[in-house]
This record gives structure tokens, C-alpha cells and sequence, in this order.
């Protein structure tokens, strides 16, 4: 039964209530209200000791603040337990409304979870409301307005340890503990509110102070950078059109600045760099490109643009960046040309040949294509000899990557039906190796060099005379028919067999051609073996004695 005495405890519990709910939303900082929470469980609700465990980001809870035990504070405070553990506590035991108590009889289950937590020591309970020193009582916080549950955001919860009167809570003191932890919830929330204001408030000030004083450094970094630098417009009609630029970009270009601003970007870059300078300029990224010059001359630059925007309005323009990259772009070109040609006599190498006469056959051959015509029948825009089109039915196998290819046929049997393919002249040197012997190494790179030349300019422009290895070389020759092929071969070998002068002394070399033909269906390797083997035919066919002069 309630004592005479008990509603006057009440309202004076009340009132430091009241007060403690004051000086929770009055804190100076969060770390003051989370003090002020664990305080006020002590000192006006009338519990021994009290924890608030705070949501971290990450989930996980941290014992953010403790009152009423230093020994317990100081073992506790700043540790942290897992959120599965917390939601395992808070999904078990006994529900008190909000609250969730775990009596002593079940809480033992958890003395081994990663939840920090405190024992007190005392005698077993006498009476069925006395509170035992292994019961816990949690006062879950959840966001404000969300108060109920799991229908809220967990934001925290208040752990408390033994009432001072030694009995569990009853209606009232439940009631209260609940109200308690939702009006410290929102006094939290408020907590973090005011605390990210006021870091944003002085990130802002920093901020504009900083932003004086880089308004300055910029226009000096600008003015005076050693690389070129262009502000342009961004959108509108008038998009890439050149507001400023320094002393450098107009060194670079050869142009005055009063010249510059008459200009967009668009207007000063190479015609095949267009694309990339559209792509960059809408991206606010990088391109490698190049860009005019006053005297009609194109620079390579390396080209990088951010986009500077504003709060409000948006993207307002382009900051450029302009690197004079041409020096290195030489290199660049210098590398790429050793490693697809050959050091000796500068002629492709047997990679670069490989991938030209790749770059030309495709996976299917000829009669392939009839087959499709026949199955599907034939479209008008595929008409022509040699053309054909990719427009398959549905379920037929596609072109991989070789659309609008023209697809590479060969002539027929030996004699010249006027068909016209790409002939592939595959050329070995008689008689090399004892100029090697006789005279030396020096003596057969002349060799080499010279005949490197002699087939080169015994060819058309657009084919390809490249050097296999060794003494051996391979003309691509395309749009030639059977008796045209054979007229080049025999015409290639009268410049060769023709004396070399080589380290101060006359010499002659013969040699084999080879006449093979690539279509589509074969690979790179199979018609070069085609044409090896063909030559080895004609080597072979020709007295020993004769080889060497032809």
C-alpha cells in the first residue's frame, strides 16, 4: 500500500525532474546533455547508477557517459558493444512499455556478450519486488518523434543498476524512467543539431576566409603559372568561348590575349580533335589533342578542364588547363614506330605485318556468305562484287567487330579469271649467307638496307613492303590479279639481282618469290605459310648455279 508520505516523495521527485529535463536542454555541448541524461537518472529518478550508451555511425553502441560509480566509470566509459548484442538485450526479457527488463533469472545468458556492463554485489533477494544485483533495466532512446519501438530510429539507450530503495520499479517509476528516456532523446537529437551548426558555423567563416585569401592566390597561380591557363564559358550559346587567358597559353599559341578572347576552343583545335575536345569539354575532364597556332602550325597540348560551379545557379564555366606536350608526343611517335618496324632497314616488322594483314581478313570465308545469301536471301544495300553487309537474320552468327568490312577474296585455279585480291609476295635472298661468311656481318646489313629499298620503290604507294627476319622480306600488294602478281614478282627480283656496293666491293644476291593470296576465313599465319611454301617451290625449282644472280 502507498504510505501517507509517499505522494509528497513524488511530487518533490517531480519537480528535480523538471529540473533535470531543464538542464538537459540547456547543456552547453553534447557531451555536457549525455552527462546531464546519466546524472539525471541518479540524482532524480533514484538509481544507483545509471550509463547512456550512444548509436555510433557504424551502428555499434559506445558507453558515451556514467554517473554514480567512479570505479564502475572509469572501467566502462568509452568502451563499446555491438549492435547485434544490444538488439539480442532489447529483444528479450520482459517489456515495460518502452522499457525491457531482464530479470536475474535470464540475464545470465549474457554475462559473456561484448556489452560492457557493470556487477554489483549484494544479498539474494528476500521479498518477490526486491531488485537483485543481476537484474538490468534498459530505457531505449529512439529519434524524436518516432517514440515507440521498432517503429523509431534507436538513437541510444539508458542502462540503470539498482533503485535506492532496493525494490523494482513499479507503474509509476516505469512511467517515469520512459518518459525520461524520450525527453532525453530529444534533447540528444537537439544536442547533435546544435553541435553540427556550430562546427558549420565556423567551417563556413573558415571557409569564406580562406576563399579571400585564395581569390588572391588563384589570380596570382593564374597569371603567372609557367603552363597555359584559359577560363571559358560554360552552356549557352556562347559555351567554350575564351573569357581570359595568361601570359603562357599566349605564348604557346603565338596569339595576344585581346586575339584570345575572339576565340572558343572549338575554333583553335585541330579538325580531327573536335570529338575529343566536345567530350572533354562536357565531362570536365582530360584529352590529349592539339591546338592552332598563329602561324597555322598545330602544337600537341594536354588538355584539362574542371568544372567550376556555383551553389545556386550551377555550372557557370571552364577552368583550363593547357601543357605543352609535344616534345614528348615526338617520343611517343619515335617508340611506336621502333616497335612495329624493324632497326635495320626501317621497314614493318613482323608484328606490324601480321596485324596489317589481319586488319583485313575477317572470320568467315567467301563461301560462307553464299550460304547466308542462299539461306536468307540477299540485300539490296549489300549489292556490289566483293562488298558485304552484316544485316543477318535472326539467329545467325555476326561479324565480330568487322561491320561495313569489304570482304577479301583471291583468284581461282593458275590461270588469271580477272579476279583482283591482295597478293602476298613472300621474297628469301639466294646467296646471302656467304656474303655473311665471306665479308662479314657489316657487309650483309648493307645487303639488307639496299634491298629494303629497291623493294620499296618498286612498289606502289599503299602497299606494304615489310622484313619478315633474316633475309627474308613480304610485299602486300592489293587490287592485283593473278599475271599482275606474277609481272611484280619478276620485276622486284631483276632490281635485286642488279650488284650492291658493300663495304668498298661489288656483290650479288638472287632471289625467291612466293606468290600466295589472302581471303577471308584464313589467318595472318596461314597465308604467310601459304606464300613461304609457294616460294620454296620456285627456290626449288631453279638450277643451284643459278639462284644467286637470278
Amino acid at each position: 500500500m502507498e504510505t501517507e508520505s509517499e505522494p509528497y516523495v513524488r511530487l518533490a521527485s517531480l519537480r528535480q525532474l523538471h529540473q533535470v529535463m531543464a538542464d538537459m536542454n540547456t547543456a552547453r555541448s553534447l557531451a555536457d546533455t549525455l552527462q546531464t541524461v546519466a546524472d539525471g537518472v541518479v540524482n532524480a529518478l533514484g538509481y544507483e547508477m545509471a550509463g547512456v550508451n550512444l548509436v555510433r555511425p557504424d551502428g555499434d553502441l559506445v558507453v558515451a557517459a556514467f554517473s554514480g560509480n567512479s570505479a564502475a566509470e572509469a572501467l566502462i566509459t568509452g568502451r563499446v558493444g555491438s549492435r547485434d548484442a544490444w538488439d539480442r538485450r532489447l529483444g528479450m526479457g520482459e517489456r515495460w512499455g518502452d522499457l525491457v527488463f531482464i530479470p536475474h533469472t535470464e540475464g545470465w545468458v549474457l554475462d559473456d556478450d561484448d556489452v560492457p556492463q557493470w556487477f554489483t554485489d549484494g544479498p539474494a533477494p528476500r521479498f518477490e519486488d526486491e531488485w537483485h544485483p543481476s537484474d538490468r533495466l534498459f530505457a531505449p532512446m529512439y529519434t524524436p518523434g518516432a517514440q515507440g519501438g521498432s517503429c523509431g530510429e534507436l538513437l541510444g539507450v539508458i542502462s540503470v543498476d539498482r533503485p535506492r530503495n532496493g525494490r523494482l520499479p513499479g507503474a509509476w517509476g516505469r512511467e517515469a524512467l520512459q518518459m525520461y528516456a524520450f525527453q532525453a532523446a530529444i534533447a540528444i537529437s537537439n544536442a547533435r543539431l546544435r553541435s553540427n551548426m556550430q562546427r558549420a558555423l565556423v567551417r563556413l567563416e573558415r571557409e569564406q576566409q580562406a576563399l579571400r585569401a585564395s581569390e588572391e592566390s588563384f589570380r596570382q597561380a593564374f597569371e603567372y603559372a609557367p603552363s597555359g591557363m584559359a577560363i571559358a564559358e560554360m552552356g549557352g550559346e556562347q559555351h567554350g568561348r575564351i573569357l581570359r587567358t595568361n601570359d603562357a597559353l599566349c605564348r604557346l599559341l603565338g596569339r595576344p590575349a585581346s586575339a584570345m578572347r575572339r576565340y572558343a576552343f572549338s575554333d583553335l583545335v585541330h579538325p580531327e580533335d573536335i570529338g575529343t575536345l566536345l567530350r572533354t569539354s562536357a565531362e570536365g575532364g582530360r584529352a590529349e589533342l592539339r591546338l592552332g597556332r598563329r602561324d597555322g602550325s598545330y602544337v600537341w597540348v594536354s588538355l584539362r578542364n574542371s568544372v567550376v560551379a556555383d551553389a545556386a545557379d550551377g555550372p557557370r564555366f571552364l577552368l583550363t588547363h593547357v601543357e605543352d606536350i609535344e616534345e614528348r608526343k615526338r617520343r611517343e611517335l619515335q617508340l611506336a614506330h621502333r616497335a612495329s618496324h624493324d632497326s635495320l632497314t626501317g621497314l614493318p616488322n613482323s608484328a606490324e605485318l601480321r596485324s596489317r594483314l589481319a586488319a583485313r581478313l575477317c572470320r568467315r570465308p567467301a563461301h560462307a556468305l553464299e550460304s547466308l545469301d542462299a539461306a536468307y536471301g540477299h540485300h539490296p544495300a549489300f549489292d556490289g562484287p566483293t562488298g558485304h553487309g552484316f544485316d543477318f537474320a535472326p539467329g545467325t552468327e555476326s561479324y565480330d567487330g568487322y561491320d561495313h568490312h569489304v570482304h577479301t577474296v583471291a583468284p581461282e585455279g593458275e590461270q588469271d579469271d580477272g579476279t583482283k585480291g591482295l597478293a602476298v609476295l613472300f621474297c628469301d635472298l639466294d646467296g646471302f649467307k656467304s656474303i655473311n661468311d665471306r665479308f662479314g656481318h657489316n657487309a650483309g646489313d648493307a645487303v639488307l638496307i639496299e634491298v629494303a629499298r629497291r623493294l620499296s620503290q618498286g612498289v606502289r604507294d599503299g602497299d606494304t613492303v615489310a622484313r619478315l627476319g633474316g633475309d627474308e622480306f613480304v610485299i602486300l600488294a592489293d587490287g592485283l590479279g593473278r599475271a599482275d602478281a606474277e609481272d611484280l614478282a619478276v620485276r622486284l627480283r631483276n632490281e635485286i639481282i642488279q650488284p650492291i656496293r658493300a663495304e668498298g666491293r661489288a656483290v650479288r644476291v638472287g632471289a625467291s618469290f612466293g606468290i600466295g593470296w589472302a581471303h577471308c576465313g584464313m589467318t595472318a599465319d596461314e597465308v604467310l605459310k601459304s606464300a613461304d611454301e609457294r616460294m620454296y617451290v620456285e627456290k626449288r625449282s631453279r638450277p643451284k648455279q643459278h639462284r644467286r644472280a637470278g
